[in-house]
């Protein structure tokens, strides 16, 4: 028997804060990247899929966008902070606070 299937990760790219077109309050949105995996005996092989995802942290409205736009973002965001943005973590379950090799 084989077994497989695909398995979701979740990437917090940032958190910035926009006005949200639906509810049109100004709140803090995540910007996340979800990666679809091919799985082979519960082990993840390669991705199927990349959705880049913005949601409202207030209302939850989820709005897709392209890589392109998802870099631009990324960097405005640093441009304003004046460094990194929050959350830049490469690995899906590291602490964004977590300093690497720490």
């Amino acid at each position: 028997m084989i077994i497989f299937g695909t398995k979701l990760y979740l990437y917090q790219l940032a958190i910035l804060t926009l006005a949200c077109r639906r509810c049109g309050y100004s709140a803090a949105h995540t910007l996340t990247k979800h990666v679809s995996k091919f799985t082979l005996f519960f082990v993840p092989l390669f991705p199927v899929s990349t959705q880049y995802v913005t949601q409202c942290t207030y209302c939850g409205m989820e709005q897709a966008g392209t890589k392109e736009w998802a870099e631009q973002v990324q960097a405005h965001a640093a441009a304003v902070s004046g460094g990194e943005a929050y959350g830049q973590a490469q690995h899906p379950y590291q602490h964004p606070y977590q300093q690497p090799g720490a």
